[in-house]
């Protein structure tokens, strides 16, 4: 410190400013750390965790195998119930028809008995047929077959086949006139429609 003209001067070494943040020494390659340039730690992980191509395609693979198992394991279980079902279906019309047919036996034999006996007596054989007919009649409808209305009755095409068209103005206009071969039908299914013969009125 100096006096100069009564004034005090105070000089101050000036010393340079050292910046706040302090470049860190190199990483030591003893310490079991390495430095990587160019990449960061997030950049480095993004890196890592990406899915590689090779185990991406035997990812899809073994999904396509275990489907094309799938697929086959389905086609032979449908197959096996086709055949199940069609096994089924058979021998449930197979005993449809045995029950059918043990319903019409009483009566094959009461006709076989009554054409044996025909030529001994003409009235009898008629009764007998009459009472095989009745007999016939009822096993149909222990069936569920059961016959179509049709003389007097408006002409149905669902039901009725007119075979002939005839003029007449005693009865309604398409009124069966006349039945020539009975119609029948199991529950609400047709089995034959009835021939008929139709009235037309003239006008």
């Amino acid at each position: 410190m100096s006096k100069s003209n009564g004034q005090t001067n105070t000089r101050v070494d000036e010393q340079p400013i050292q910046n706040a943040e302090q470049e860190l020494p190199p990483a030591d390659p003893n310490d079991g750390f390495e430095e990587k340039k160019g990449e960061s730690g997030a950049e480095a992980k993004a890196v890592a965790e990406q899915p590689q191509p090779l185990d991406e395609l035997q990812k899809l693979r073994a999904e396509r195998d275990n489907l094309l198992d799938r697929l086959a394991r389905l086609q032979a279980e449908f197959d096996n119930y086709r055949k199940r079902a069609a096994k089924e279906n058979a021998e449930f019309r197979d005993y449809a028809v045995s029950e059918a047919v043990r319903s019409l036996l009483p009566v094959v034999d009461n006709l076989s008995l009554a054409l044996r006996n025909a030529d001994a007596n003409p009235q009898e054989f008629k009764k007998g047929v009459d009472l095989i007919h009745k007999q016939l009649q009822e096993a149909l409808q222990r069936m569920g077959v059961q016959r179509i209305p049709a003389q007097g009755q408006h002409f149905d095409p669902r039901l009725h086949e007119a075979i002939e068209v005839v003029d007449n103005n005693d009865v309604p206009d398409n009124s069966v006139l006349e039945e020539l071969q009975p119609g029948y039908k199991i529950k609400e299914r047709l089995l034959r429609p009835a021939m008929v013969r139709v009235a037309r009125n003239k006008h």
